[in-house]
């Protein structure tokens, strides 16, 4: 028999049957605050799901009476189906099983009226949510290019994760948005949802933590209803969370969490690593229950990464284990630069390959996205076949083929649909009506939207603004592609993003995710460095756009470390470990120290993904935001444990110079790659700006470079002349007194005199 909690189970219930002696203690530690600290790979979700199915199973409490949250609704529909094997049709009774945002909506439904709204609530999208912060920002006179909803709709995200109502703000995050005008911005916004009945995500946990908060009837409600409190993943909570799970699990004390400190890599998207590190002072008693066996990885793997988590100073604790053989050691591998690596790693899933490896089961995993086009093109190259899982392939990110469509309209200008893209991107107030404008007379005259914008630009077709903004873009663009004959691909799109906006629309946002693709960019005019010609490299983003294969056949993940969490692979490379690319220097910069301690848990992560073998590489030389700089191989490098290592390098010093690197007199945040992609251009400053203003922008100058990529004739029309009476849809009926090639001079009845082009007019 075996006896937890005076609780007797016979070794053959088949609740418990197959789990090890921890796992055991965890289902059947049934009364009391409890913490599951669960490794890598040790089965805490066998052990989540038995412990909750026997909860019901031995009827300490009805499948209503448990609380049980999880962070994804993939992660609570697994939950759902395992304990519905184990326990039968008695999982449908289970009404609170299931995501923070969902369960914490089905309450707010019931208590609605006590926030302001009706319980008929509408939840809105991000969508909706910009939509909304625009009308505020134009409402109260601010100037949405300088303060971007989205920036605000970031501000308002963080502090609803961190529990804090706009009364609640500091002077510090009031600042944080349009000078002090945070806290004013943030009640317009609330004011707004409830006077339309709805809120936005981070309302559904903010909302019923006022109410348990502020109503003691509420509070006592959910403390009487439940009886098991069960929370996955508590290392990802954000502090709305925790408060939330707080209130309700202080009644019974009967709550259990489980978590692992060891892979808290979230907190960008505010989840505090501190919540499951003070679990034992919030409930006084808690046992703390270790699932230290691992049956994933090998042991050279496993004691690797524990020896690099040791470095971190707050942790709780554990050392994972296993019974698996030896296997072989991680292997750290020095290589010259980024496209060395590439092909270092294709060499080597060839060789795996022809050796029978599936190709599912090998996976790349990278730090920041921008990594994986060097892999994509030397992928390509040689037919190997991979997939992007967690977003999008390099070269299909809006970003990018935003950026490649001003590069196909420069090179053909009658190409319609990269003209669509890219005609009010960034935004220029250029509308629907105007495409629509530019549509009808390319359709009329059988011309390009390119020659179109130019010649509707010299009429009263559209509003003089609209005019103004096609004419100016199509000056732009006969520049850059007379520029485009004299300068190489990589200067030329640096160029244009800087002169077109694209560049000062993504850093006004001052967000992660702009960031982010302003690093995408980056890379793409690095990548733009290896071609001759602009025509050269939009014929090879051809041939890597048309490379998706089928879905079923076997392919190499690609993806980021934070994508891979929950995921094992039996082979795993690890590129990029090198400072200012891993650990990240912006998260250095803005973090500090709580930051290393993240990127390390990443680390951590990261190698455990690997069942049989681990490999991690470095470059001597890396393009950084356009520059080629020196590396230094990872402060982690140097933490992982000698004799679990396989070091392979042609570089002068080897591992012994990471090591000399990293001593304990090294300085841990030493500056270096600290540029950031401010500007993609990486010239002197304001010399796009005087090159635009010497080149000659006039009207002629822009139809001669447009037709000089493609000549489309303007031919005037054969059945209107001189004093014809005409009808035009917008302005109505008038006489022809001027023609001059297919643009015609009318005297309106209504409007007065305008000029229009002849193929927007028709015999009256």
């Amino acid at each position: 028999m075996f006896t937890v909690n005076n609780l007797q189970a016979p070794s053959s219930d088949p609740l418990i049957d197959g789990l090890n002696d921890p796992q055991r203690e965890a289902v059947l530690t049934t009364e009391g605050p409890v913490l599951m600290l669960a490794g890598a790979g040790t089965g805490k979700t066998a052990a989540l799901t038995r412990r909750l199915a026997h909860l019901v199973h031995s009827r300490l409490a009805w499948p209503s009476e448990i609380l049980c949250v999880t962070f994804t609704n993939k992660a609570a529909r697994e939950m759902r189906e395992r304990v519905g094997h184990l326990i039968g049709p008695a999982v449908e009774g289970m009404p609170w099983l299931g995501t923070f945002h969902a369960v914490a909506a089905k309450m707010l439904r019931r208590h609605a009226e006590l926030v302001g709204l009706q319980s008929n609530f509408t939840i809105i999208d991000t969508d909706d949510q910009l939509r909304l912060l625009k009308q505020l920002i134009q409402a109260e006179g601010l100037d949405e290019k300088r303060w971007p909803a989205r920036q605000l709709a970031g501000c308002i995200d963080r502090w609803k994760n961190r529990g804090l109502n706009p009364q609640d703000l500091d002077a510090g995050e009031n600042e944080s948005y349009a000078n002090g005008k945070g806290q004013k911005f943030y009640k317009l916004y609330q004011d707004r949802l409830k006077a339309v009945n709805a809120c936005d995500f981070g309302d559904l946990l903010l909302h019923m933590l006022n109410i348990l908060r502020t109503h003691r009837d509420v509070l006592e409600q959910y403390q009487n209803r439940f009886k098991y409190v069960m929370v996955d993943e508590y290392q990802d909570t954000n502090q709305v969370q925790y408060l939330w799970l707080r209130l309700i699990a202080q009644g019974r004390q009967n709550i259990c969490v489980v978590g692992d400190d060891d892979q808290s890599i979230y907190s960008w998207r505010g989840a505090e690593v501190a919540n499951i590190l003070r679990f034992e002072k919030d409930f006084p008693g808690a046992k703390v229950i270790k699932l230290e066996q691992n049956y994933r990885s090998t042991p050279q793997i496993l004691a690797a990464a524990s020896g690099l988590i040791d470095e971190n100073t707050q942790r709780l604790g554990k050392t994972l284990w296993t019974e698996r053989h030896a296997g072989d050691k991680v292997q750290v591998v020095g290589v010259w630069d980024g496209p060395e690596e590439a092909r270092r790693v294709g060499d080597e899933i060839e060789r795996l390959e022809r050796q029978g490896a599936p190709l599912d089961q090998i996976a790349i995993l990278v730090r920041a996205q921008y990594q994986t086009r060097e892999f994509e093109d030397r992928f390509i190259s040689i037919g190997m076949k991979y997939r992007i899982v967690g977003g999008f392939r390099f070269y299909e990110r809006a970003e990018i083929r935003d950026a490649l469509a001003y590069l196909r309209v420069i090179a053909q200008p009658a190409d319609d649909l990269a003209f669509e893209r890219i005609y009010n991107a960034p935004k220029r107030g250029l509308g629907a009506k105007a495409l629509e404008a530019l549509h009808r007379l390319a359709r009329n005259r059988g011309i390009p939207l390119s020659n179109a914008a130019i010649e509707i630009a010299d009429t009263d077709e559209l509003p003089a603004r609209a005019r103004n903004t096609f004419l100016a873009l199509m000056r732009d663009f006969a520049r850059w592609r007379d520029l485009s004959a004299t300068e190489g691909p990589a200067d030329l799109l640096r160029t244009v993003l800087d002169e077109c906006g694209y560049t000062d629309a993504l850093q006004a946002e001052k967000t992660a995710e702009a960031n982010g693709r302003l690093e995408n960019l980056v890379e793409l005019a690095r990548a733009m460095e290896e071609y001759d010609s602009l025509g050269d490299f939009l014929e090879h983003v051809s041939l890597v756009m048309d490379n998706e294969n089928a879905a079923e056949e076997e392919k190499v993940t690609i993806m980021t470390m934070h994508g891979a969490k929950g995921l094992e692979f039996d082979n795993v490379f690890l590129p990029g470990w090198e400072e200012g690319v891993f650990p990240s220097q912006r998260s250095l910069d803005e973090g500090g120290l709580a930051s290393l301690e993240e990127e390390r848990r990443l680390a951590y992560v990261a190698i455990t993904r690997a069942k049989k073998k681990c490999t991690i590489l470095h470059a001597a030389n890396r393009r950084i935001y356009g520059q080629w700089t020196s590396s230094i191989p990872s402060r982690f490098i140097a933490e992982l444990p000698e004799e679990h290592v396989d070091s392979e390098t042609t570089l002068s010093g080897g591992a012994s110079l990471w090591r000399a690197q990293w001593s304990e007199h090294a300085d841990p945040f030493a500056d270096v790659a600290r540029m950031q992609p401010s500007r993609i251009v990486t010239r002197g400053p304001g010399w796009q700006r005087a090159a635009a203003k010497e080149y000659d922008a006039s009207p002629k100058r822009v139809v001669e470079s447009t037709r000089s990529a493609a000549s489309f004739a303007a031919k005037p029309r054969s059945d209107i002349a001189v004093g014809a009476r005409v009808f035009h849809e917008k302005f109505g009926y008038g006489a022809v007194m001027a023609q001059e090639g297919n643009k015609l001079e009318i005297e309106f009845e209504q409007a007065g005199n305008k000029r229009v082009l002849d193929s927007f007019v028709k015999p009256a």
